[in-house]
């Protein structure tokens, strides 16, 4: 910048103080006082690393984040110190240039991304887009958050659906629910590259479209419009959307728990990405959404396919009851003292896990007040049951062969892995003649189930019974009557032996 004012000014022969103070943005004080600086002066001090900068008071908070976060931008640093100590001390750009300085010492260099060129006609398209961010610092865990990023090509306003497990036809049909009934509205067509969950397969630029979601843009009543294989940039735009998400909503972020991702993304699109002036548009996504796209939407109703797990939230007491409309509904002893998802559907209450979106509990509403609903098979902990069970096999057989033959029947059925100790302690108390040498033997067999063991035991009692109560032995039917051949040897003087086969 100084050699810059250095070489407009050209020795008087240039431009004056003042037009050079209005080109640069600098004040004439300023301009005039490197215009009186001998070159070596300002070498000297550009050179000085002991200068002060109004940033230096910052710079291990700044250098904190960077090694934290690398690729956190500046404007995300300038948003995260101006909420640390109020007015911010620099400029945009001031700030700008001493993160990149800062930068090449303590992080590595942003991969640079681009903006997408969108169409320029309102109503008619959005982009979409899932992504992932992994080692999310959720609670006290790293946790993978898996979203998608709707744009609207002509606002650019931004809609991002949260989910916490890997995205599944279901889960994203629910996120465009969320995503147009955000908008207020259905533009004409989604532009999507070719994820399974749009696109089963391609060929010769023939798809195959993913038959349920296919019946949902239908019903819903928009395009859908698929890039080339391989080739996201043939729909004629780079993608930015989930980049941008990642490096200033999700990364360097710590949340206490799901709700808090998700009040979070709100804010940060309420505050942030639909509220700044867009670097393409040079206006605020809200703005010009609400000015020029909103009334070129269709009118949009979710669809019969959609079944949104969870509708609301609630925290279930220490007793595992949640209260809604006046009345309290259980949850399963897991639950108790945790928030868990609510949606009220054809009279009947749904209760979801937040975390997996699996419903955990379902009820018929109740329309009176102030009663308690309660499922019985709630309140049984399951894992103690089968511990119980476990150690009841034990005392029958010995620990080590009960601990053997508990193994395979888990490796066997895992699913009903509780119903066969069942079983099995049962036929244990029912057959305690047998050897436990054969149990030992049979613990040691893959594929052991309770029906398998049922048919050794029963076989090893019915032997035991053979030995302690013998048949008499009976002649047979079919025994040969030898008189006639000792007559025949009595006559002809001749001995006749038979010898048995």
């Amino acid at each position: 910048m100084i050699h810059k004012i250095k070489a407009l000014h050209d020795n008087g022969k240039g431009l004056s103080i003042r037009a050079i103070s209005q080109e640069l943005g600098l004040s004439r004080n300023t301009v005039r006082k490197y215009l009186r600086m001998p070159v070596e002066a300002i070498s000297d001090q550009l050179a000085d690393p002991s200068r002060s900068k109004r940033l230096d008071d910052h710079r291990g908070y700044l250098e904190h984040l960077l090694q934290s976060f690398p690729k956190l931008s500046a404007v995300k640093i300038a948003r995260k110190l101006q909420a640390k100590v109020g007015e911010l001390p620099a400029s945009d750009r001031s700030i700008r240039r001493y993160v990149r300085t800062l930068k090449a010492q303590v992080a590595t260099a942003q991969v640079r991304y681009y903006e997408p060129m969108l169409d320029d006609l309102p109503g008619v398209q959005c982009q979409v887009d899932p992504g992932e961010l992994r080692k999310v610092m959720v609670g006290d865990q790293e946790r993978t958050l898996h979203f998608v990023v709707f744009v609207l090509s002509y606002s650019r306003l931004m809609y991002v659906g949260v989910v916490f497990r890997p995205l599944d036809t279901q889960l994203f049909i629910q996120l465009h629910d969320e995503a147009m009934r955000y908008f207020g509205g259905l533009p004409q067509e989604c532009v999507y590259d070719q994820t399974k969950l749009v696109v089963i397969n391609e060929q010769y630029r023939e798809l195959t479209l993913n038959q349920r979601f296919h019946a949902y843009a239908t019903t819903a009543g928009f395009r859908i419009h698929a890039c080339e294989g391989y080739d996201p940039e043939s729909k004629g735009k780079v993608e930015a959307g989930v980049k941008y998400v990642k490096q200033d909503c999700l990364y360097g972020e710590v949340f206490r728990d799901q709700e808090h991702v998700r009040e979070h993304v709100q804010q940060w699109l309420d505050n942030v990405a639909n509220d700044r002036v867009h670097g393409t548009t040079g206006e605020s996504p809200r703005e010009r959404f609400e000015r020029d796209e909103r009334e070129h939407l269709n009118g949009y109703l979710s669809p019969a396919c959609v079944q949104p797990v969870a509708g609301q939230t609630r925290r279930a007491d220490k007793t595992g009851l949640i209260a809604w409309k006046a009345n309290k509904y259980s949850v399963p002893m897991r639950w108790q003292q945790a928030r868990v998802g609510v949606l009220e559907s054809n009279d009947q209450l749904h209760i979801s896990d937040l975390s997996t979106d699996e419903v955990i509990a379902s009820h018929a509403l109740c329309h009176d007040k102030g009663k308690v609903i309660k499922n019985t098979h709630h309140y049984r902990d399951h894992a103690q049951r089968v511990s119980k069970l476990e150690a009841d096999i034990d005392a029958l057989i010995g620990s080590q062969t009960g601990g053997q033959l508990c193994q395979q029947l888990k490796r066997s059925e895992p699913k009903i892995y509780k119903d066969q100790l069942v079983a099995v302690r049962e036929l244990l108390k029912r057959h305690k003649t047998v050897n436990l040498a054969l149990i030992a033997t049979l613990a040691q067999r893959p594929g052991m189930t309770a029906t398998r063991l049922q048919g050794y035991l029963e076989a090893a009692t019915a032997a035991v019974l053979r030995e302690r109560h013998p048949e008499p032995i009976r002649p047979s039917r079919h025994a040969l009557d030898l008189s006639a051949y000792q007559q025949l040897g009595h006559c002809t003087g001749q001995e006749v032996t038979h010898e048995p086969a």
